[in-house]
């Protein structure tokens, strides 16, 4: 099995997940980990048995893949230089801060012919993944991703920070472009806005509705999707698929009978399965789960959302 000389940008709270994702990998070669800290870096190298660094500009050109899990302003810079040396790129959600950074990284991909996958963990749910295996025709979707408060990810607003995985999975679900969003929020007790809700309306006459908050008394991640003559319940938190459709028989004269399947997944290693699908992309040429364009498509609309929020939201300042 050929192997991909590795590194990991940024080895903070989730930067250190995927150094040890790739340090048990066969077919990956853990080259260094990289932090502003460092204790962290050496903390972390040491447990992974690779070099520290401090400057990832040490590693350009001599590295085939990297993981990128610094702050989000931070992104486009470090991500711009590996790809502008080749190198090929996992990182994390949000892409970037703007739009035009996200259409610059891929632009840059393209040219050099570099894999840009982005970080949208959900994605690699195995409740997800085996729905995403069925053809389903959504026509409306009901979604919530609640959270108690941390303070760690507060550099960015709630839809950056949770409700753009929603955002994301929405996007590559409705085989449709977007109509029209409305949205509204609050900041509650952070700097940015902490919770939010909104609606998005697409061509085909999909609606989403899709509410995030990181203000909670308790953790829900769950999604409602109805199409023709069907409801699917995605349980993102404890790994469950639910889905209820008319039967072919009928329950009582003129009234159909509902048929139910439920089904729960083991427990599975979601960032395991997303650095695995990077690795094999690289070395096998399979397709990019979460390309770049869909971290920029995921951002568009995760901005247009803010902004709305923003120009309704009730502040404290």
């Amino acid at each position: 099995m050929s192997s991909t000389r590795c590194a990991v940008i940024g080895v903070g709270y989730l930067g250190k997940f995927h150094a040890q994702k790739y340090a048990a990998l066969p077919n990956a070669d853990l080259i260094a980990v990289v932090d502003a800290s460092p204790q962290q870096a050496a903390a972390v190298a040491a447990d992974c048995h690779c070099r520290a660094l401090t400057d990832y500009r040490e590693l350009l050109g001599k590295v085939d893949a990297v993981s990128i899990a610094v702050p989000t302003t931070l992104h486009f810079q470090v991500a711009k230089d590996f790809l502008e040396h080749g190198t090929h790129v996992l990182v994390e959600k949000p892409i970037t801060v703007t739009v035009e950074e996200a259409a610059e990284l891929n632009r840059i991909a393209r040219d050099k012919g570099a894999i840009l996958q982005v970080g949208h963990l959900e994605r690699f749910n195995a409740a997800l993944m085996d729905l995403a295996d069925r053809n389903i025709r959504p026509l409306f979707i009901e979604s919530h991703r609640l959270a108690p408060f941390k303070p760690r990810a507060t550099d960015v607003n709630v839809v950056l920070d949770l409700m753009i995985h929603d955002i994301d999975i929405i996007l590559d679900m409705v085989t449709s472009p977007l109509k029209s969003i409305a949205a509204s929020g609050a900041q509650v007790l952070s700097q940015a806005v902490d919770i939010a809700n909104a609606r998005l309306e697409f061509e085909n006459g999909c609606v989403a509705n899709v509410t995030s908050s990181r203000v909670s008394m308790k953790s829900e991640r769950k999604m409602r999707i109805f199409e023709p003559s069907a409801y699917i319940s995605v349980d993102f938190q404890n790994r469950g698929l639910s889905i209820h459709r008319v039967g072919e028989r009928e329950m009582f004269p003129g009234i159909p009978e509902i048929t139910s399947e439920e089904s729960f997944f083991d427990e599975s290693d979601a960032l395991k399965a997303e650095i695995i699908a990077f690795l094999k992309a690289i070395q096998e040429g399979a397709p990019v789960i979460v390309s770049g364009e869909d971290g920029q498509r995921a951002l568009e609309t995760a901005i247009r959302i803010t902004d709305l929020v923003l120009s309704n939201a009730q502040v404290l300042r």
